[in-house]
């Protein structure tokens, strides 16, 4: 297939590779603040979560609510206070969803068959 061919079907990675996820974790802030959250394994707050590295508690409050609008994390409010927990199932749900279908779409030998179906079929 060419690729101007394969831009014309529509397959499960069309439907897994979500902008707002990808730009969610482009960011080496929200990244590091995304693990210190995963490693916590509990529920922060926004300012324990700004500990984690030098970052104005705005900005910090920012970045968890992009990583919150993409489905990486999600939030409860107790008062004045906003906690925000990894969403550890979806977010791995979705991450082995994209590795299988980006691994459907490979070549399984030299002869360029691959070893699942990319696209779907018309």
């Amino acid at each position: 297939m060419t690729p101007k061919q394969a831009i014309k079907c529509c397959g499960p990675v069309d439907k897994l590779l979500d902008p707002k996820l990808f730009k969610s974790l482009c960011d080496p802030t929200r990244l590091k603040l995304l693990a210190c959250l995963a490693k916590c394994g509990r529920a922060c707050s926004v300012t324990e979560v700004a500990e984690c590295c030098s970052v104005d508690f705005s900005v910090v409050s920012r970045h968890l609510a992009t990583l919150e609008e993409a489905s990486v994390l999600e939030s409860a409010k107790k008062g004045r206070t906003v906690f925000y927990t990894v969403r550890y199932r979806q977010l791995a749900q979705t991450l082995h969803a994209l590795a299988d279908a980006i691994e459907a779409c490979c070549p399984d030998d030299k002869s360029g068959a691959r070893n699942g179906e990319c696209c779907a079929k018309r």
